[in-house]
């Protein structure tokens, strides 16, 4: 780490705090030549995720979309914000581990919906009749079938 104010290339960690989340650590460092203090700001580097869409296009991943395709799913049931942002983390940081640096959108809606499937059948159903763009009831009765022969 340079110096920035005489530029030498050497100097000493004097404190290491991070930060609440834990994701970034703040060091207090001091220069071996000039003797002056200066703070640096250490982050994990994350490799862009692109998303293929449907038509082809290609999009930065947002969590934030994510997290709102399920809030709406989840409105008016027992699965806790909390809860809902564990789900978003679970799936972000499964999509990080992947080796892919793009991943199609209907990957992402199906670990969503696994998620679903395991914690809330109604949200599973409302989440599943957006994702799979559902056209009539028929839809939702076969939807419906297939997870009541699971049981």
């Amino acid at each position: 780490m340079r110096c920035p104010y005489c530029n030498f290339g050497e100097s000493k960690v004097i404190d290491t705090r991070p930060n609440e989340e834990n994701e970034i650590i703040r060091r207090r460092r001091e220069c071996l030549s000039c003797m002056r203090r200066f703070t640096t700001y250490e982050t994990i580097e994350r490799i862009p995720l692109l998303v293929i869409k449907k038509d082809g296009s290609r999009q930065t991943f947002d969590r934030n979309k994510v997290l709102t395709s399920l809030l709406r799913a989840c409105d008016k049931r027992t699965i806790s914000l909390q809860e809902q942002e564990q789900m978003v983390d679970q799936i972000e940081q499964k999509l990080q581990n992947d080796l892919a640096r793009e991943v199609p959108s209907r990957a992402i809606g199906a670990m969503v919906m696994e998620q679903l499937k395991q914690r809330d059948q109604v949200a599973y159903v409302r989440f599943a009749s957006v994702y799979r763009q559902f056209t009539d009831v028929s839809d939702f009765v076969d939807e419906l079938r297939d997870l009541i022969n699971e049981k």
